[in-house]
């Protein structure tokens, strides 16, 4: 048997310790190896210039095209404002028990808000949302338990009351 394994692919510049600490909090989550990888490709046709946003349907579409087999799941990690086109904004998106996602860092800053920066914020606003977006491809839908990684979140205050951890429920079905 194939020993399963989680490729975090950086689509723009990242910082190495966000990075790295991404993989970390990654691992411990779903106690499967991690590998980073850096990938570049010309995002304009996933750009909607009405919305000045790009549109993440489109963009993990693209992703999943040439991803890994499986067992494999690979998450893209962006800078850029994505909207699906029934919400202004999302912080990710995943094929529910596939085996791509995406996350962007864009929406998950202080400074968007009109708020002091805080990069450590920011890390880990970003790391419950790439645990989060992994956990739907591992089968797992919304959580209803307040403290869950796997609990819906519409506004960055929602990710910041969640834990980095899926609740024992959700450990359960994702196999871990």
């Amino acid at each position: 048997m194939e020993e399963r394994r989680i490729i975090l692919t950086s689509f723009g510049i990242f910082e190495k310790d966000l990075l790295d600490r991404l993989a970390i909090s990654v691992t411990n989550e779903y106690h499967q190896p991690v590998s980073l990888v850096e990938s570049h490709f010309d995002l304009n046709p996933f750009y909607s210039p009405g919305r000045r946003q790009y549109d993440a349907n489109q963009l993990l579409k693209h992703i999943s095209s040439y991803g890994p087999p499986e067992p494999a799941k690979t998450l893209g990690l962006f800078r850029v404002d994505l909207f699906i086109p029934v919400l202004t904004y999302i912080f990710g998106q995943a094929m529910l028990g596939g085996n791509t996602g995406i996350a962007s860092v864009y929406r998950l800053k202080n400074e968007l808000y009109g708020m002091k920066k805080d990069d450590g914020l920011m890390a880990e606003r970003f790391s419950k949302e790439v645990i989060h977006e992994l956990g739907h491809t591992f089968g797992l839908i919304h959580c209803h338990v307040s403290t869950c990684v796997m609990r819906s979140s519409t506004y960055v205050e929602d990710i910041d009351q969640k834990s980095l951890h899926l609740c024992s429920k959700c450990q359960s079905e994702a196999g871990i």
